[in-house]
């Protein structure tokens, strides 16, 4: 990952980076008050819309799952967030940078995410404080 220029940090690009499009409709679960908003409204602004909570009940196209150690059984909040995912959706799981309070060893991503049923593909830094896992989930027969 290349870093812009001056060494600064933004969000600009990073839905993009991250596959979201306009007109997409994303779940975001585990927000709370240490979230990273301009992120938030990053991705909000790219689909311009809001993004959409656990009790949406219907399909979507992606998942952004906020996750810190302390927050449960990782494998039980990644089979939920799977709950309302299009087939062949993604789920970026969001933890906090290594070193950070709540900070999700990456050893845990790797095993939870199999057992979930999902695959881990790419892990990206997306903000000062955030880092992000894109895990697939299967295809759904048609």
């Amino acid at each position: 990952m290349s870093s812009t220029a001056g060494g600064g940090t933004t969000q600009t690009g990073i839905p993009e980076r991250l596959g979201v499009t306009p007109g997409m409709v994303i779940q975001e679960l585990g927000w709370d008050n240490d979230t990273d908003d301009d992120l938030r409204v990053a991705v909000e602004d790219c689909i311009d819309a809001d993004m959409v909570d656990g009790e949406y009940g219907n399909v979507v196209d992606a998942v952004l799952l906020w996750w810190r150690e302390g927050d449960g059984d990782l494998v039980d909040g990644l089979v939920d967030s799977l709950t309302d995912l299009v087939g062949g959706g993604v789920i970026w799981l969001l933890t906090p940078k290594v070193g950070r309070p709540g900070a999700v060893n990456p050893a845990d991503v790797a095993e939870a995410a199999p057992v979930a049923g999902l695959s881990q593909t790419t892990t990206a830094a997306v903000s000062k404080d955030w880092s992000a896992t894109r895990l697939v989930a299967p295809k759904t027969p048609a």
